[in-house]
């Protein structure tokens, strides 16, 4: 646990805030500096995560940042997937969620014409259900992304999604079974670039079991989010995008009504100061060194001195 005041996470808050304001309009001035009063509530603040360790890492972020300014929060980790948990957000039942911009939108929108990362934030502001927001994005990305081996890559002259139409031999996805449907899955390669691809559902967001299946030869391609430290471990290439077809998706909280102002501001904060190369280097402390997520946000938390 984490003792200290809330002054440096004031201090940070002046810098990320500058850093990130292209991004999302991040708010301005003390968002923590609560007086001698103090901030904090009787009120218990549900924060929750998808089934994913990374998610889970931001949300205990998001969990502590709460609790060291005075907030009770129950914590309702690994609940599962986009379809499993929003309806839940939706009733009331979770308050705090990390979500990501792109993939959030297209939950809601599924045939949204955006892509840039402004055009994507602005339009999900937009398509929300009553009672629930989003507050600032954060500068820190982990999007959907199709990677190759090198070898595979090399043989076949491909690093771009463009490029897998004129591969001669077939080609299988491989990626969380809920891939079969999402607007940039098999469907999506067919319309957007002409490239037909079978599909094998692998039940990991990207793990070892996919990592293997790709090794092995399994399947030629497979689905693995943009901040997985394994990308870089196992010298993959991830393919370029040139038609947009994957949104741009910035880490984005998903709230409810119960979220005050203060929260929004404390919960701000922390996403100015997460960037992408934050995430990369947290999800290698959970993947490569095995570390708690409370653990791995304690110590960011500290580092950045958000206390």
């Amino acid at each position: 646990m984490i003792t200290a005041g809330r002054g440096g996470l004031v201090a940070l808050a002046a810098v990320a805030v500058g850093a990130t304001v292209a991004l999302a309009g991040c708010a301005s001035g003390d968002p923590l500096d609560g007086g001698s009063g103090g901030g904090g509530s009787s009120e218990t603040i549900v924060v929750g995560s998808q089934d994913y360790y990374s998610n889970e890492i931001i949300a205990e972020i998001y969990a502590q940042a709460l609790e060291e300014n005075g907030y009770t929060v129950d914590r309702q980790f690994r609940i599962g997937q986009r379809e499993v948990y929003i309806p839940e957000i939706e009733d009331g039942a979770i308050d705090v969620f990390p979500e990501y911009t792109g993939n959030l939108l297209q939950y809601y929108v599924p045939d949204t014409e955006a892509t840039t990362s402004d055009d994507v934030y602005a339009e999900l502001e937009t398509s929300l259900p009553d009672g629930l927001r989003v507050l600032d994005q954060s500068p820190a990305t982990d999007q959907d992304s199709y990677n190759v081996t090198k070898t595979f890559s090399e043989e076949n002259g491909v690093t771009s999604l463009a490029d897998l139409k004129d591969v001669a031999t077939p080609i299988t996805l491989g990626g969380n079974s809920e891939l079969a449907t999402r607007p940039y899955g098999p469907e999506g390669l067919a319309s957007v670039y002409g490239v037909d691809v079978a599909f094998t559902p692998i039940e990991d967001s990207g793990g070892p079991l996919t990592l293997k299946a790709l090794v092995d030869d399994q399947v030629q391609m497979v689905n693995i989010y943009s901040a997985d430290p394994n990308i870089a471990a196992n010298d993959l290439v991830t393919l370029e995008d040139p038609e947009g077809l994957f949104l741009a998706s910035h880490v984005v909280p998903l709230v409810s009504e119960k979220v005050t102002d203060e929260m929004a501001e404390i919960i701000n904060t922390v996403s100015a100061a997460l960037t992408a190369e934050d995430l990369v280097a947290l999800n290698a402390l959970s993947v490569n060194e095995q570390q708690s997520a409370d653990q791995i946000a304690a110590d960011w938390l500290a580092e950045k001195s958000l206390f």
